[in-house]
């Protein structure tokens, strides 16, 4: 995280399905920490109870987690909410439930976790052009492709592996948020 800060990355999630959740809030703790020192926002992910205890910015679920509503109850009206889509309808869902902004995706194929169906740049721009809040492209996405899911409209871009899988984090992040900013990005 630090390499990234370092580079000018200011939005962070936290995404650990393996470990305990003691594990996950000790981790979530130190780096709300981090992030806050770096005037950087960072949500955990799936869990709203420990994004709550350990003082992040707020959470991202999936599907399969807690509803926004509920995780609205835990987190109240501070603190960020938003969750992963993978459909117009669960994007449309989601911004009638009261979340802050969406990922939608896979837009590319991933091998970062198996996402479903890929959904394509066109599908991301009906969507971008479907609701208010914030659309954050997710899947796939790399130095080659960026530039196109925020010229379909996309808001920003969630990457995973086109930073972590370099040699130096803080360089590939640099260059990621250039591509991004000559793009008319929000990185």
């Amino acid at each position: 995280m630090q390499q990234a800060i370092a580079a000018g990355v200011r939005f962070f999630q936290y995404r650990d399905k393996k470990g305990t959740r003691k594990s996950i809030y000790e981790t979530s703790v130190r780096l709300a920490g981090m992030a806050a020192q770096a005037k950087a926002c960072f949500v955990v992910n799936d869990h709203a109870d420990i994004a709550a205890a350990a003082g992040s910015d707020g959470v991202h679920l999936g599907q399969d987690d807690l509803p926004i509503e509920f995780a609205r109850k835990l987190l109240g009206n501070d603190k960020l909410i938003g969750i992963s889509t993978h459909s117009l309808e669960q994007a449309m869902a989601a911004e009638a439930a009261g979340a802050d902004y969406i990922g939608f995706g896979p837009v590319f194929k991933t091998s970062t976790k198996d996402a479903g169906t890929t959904q394509g740049i066109r599908s991301l721009a009906v969507v971008r052009n479907s609701i208010a809040i914030p659309v954050i492209a997710i899947g796939g996405i790399n130095q080659a492709n960026v530039e196109f899911v925020l010229r379909a409209g996309a808001d920003g871009a969630a990457v995973i592996s086109a930073v972590l899988s370099t040699g130096d984090v803080q360089r590939a992040s640099e260059e990621m948020l250039r591509i991004m900013k000559k793009a008319g990005g929000n990185p």
